[in-house]
């Protein structure tokens, strides 16, 4: 089931990026495996994915030990980020897309380890401006990014939203293009992005075309979460 819903989605992506003529290779699939166990990682890698999306640090420090005679996974802490557990991410995760607020940018990067490469890390906007979500006020995106860019242990990539689901598309595609747009203006503003997290399994199309470079799809990979 993974391999033949990972080539759908590869292929879901390649058309995508053909219609909004962009290039398969300008657009990262992150394979969300939160709730997932490790044999199904073990699957996904199996058929060549590498980069894996996890919410809960616990549950993916336990999946690494078990997946550790893997090379070239790659884990990116896509949950919001609470300081008690900045250090785990800092030492053991490659990626963190959660990044919003100074203080927890400046947890990891005092505690990510020397000996490692620094963090990449990208701010999590909130661009529809949900009331019960994580991620900073557009209007303050610049500043914070600024500060994280400053930091020795960390290496700012780019931004993350996570809108909310609608049924129109043309609501879903603005909320992906502003996102973009804020992108384009953090990197006039003189900061080296390359990367715009954003779009799911539902909505990759959408955020496709408005520009994202990097999709996380859980569900259209992994099946249903009970």
């Amino acid at each position: 089931m993974i391999s033949n819903n990972l080539k759908h989605i590869r292929d879901r992506i390649a058309t995508a990026c053909q219609i909004a003529g962009r290039g398969a290779q300008d657009v990262r699939l992150l394979a969300v495996s939160k709730t997932f166990g490790p044999q199904a990682v073990r699957a996904a890698h199996a058929q060549g994915q590498r980069a894996f999306g996890e919410n809960y640090v616990q549950e993916a420090l336990a999946k690494m030990a078990a997946l550790a005679d893997l090379d070239g996974l790659q884990w990116h802490c896509i949950g919001p980020l609470q300081s008690n557990k900045t250090r785990a991410v800092a030492e053991h995760f490659q990626w963190c897309h959660s990044v919003d607020r100074f203080k927890i940018a400046e947890r990891l990067s005092a505690q990510r380890p020397a000996h490692l490469p620094p963090l990449n890390v990208c701010i999590q906007v909130n661009m529809d401006g949900g009331d019960t979500k994580s991620g900073v006020p557009p209007a303050r995106a610049l500043d914070l990014a600024r500060q994280v860019a400053a930091l020795p242990g960390l290496r700012l990539r780019g931004l993350m939203s996570i809108p909310d689901m609608t049924p129109d598309v043309a609501d879903m595609r603005g909320v992906h293009e502003r996102a973009k747009a804020l992108f384009d203006a953090l990197r006039a503003a003189g900061l080296t992005l390359d990367t715009l997290s954003m779009g799911m399994s539902a909505d990759l199309e959408a955020a496709i075309a408005a520009g994202s470079t990097m999709v996380r799809v859980g569900t259209a990979i992994f099946g249903g979460r009970g």
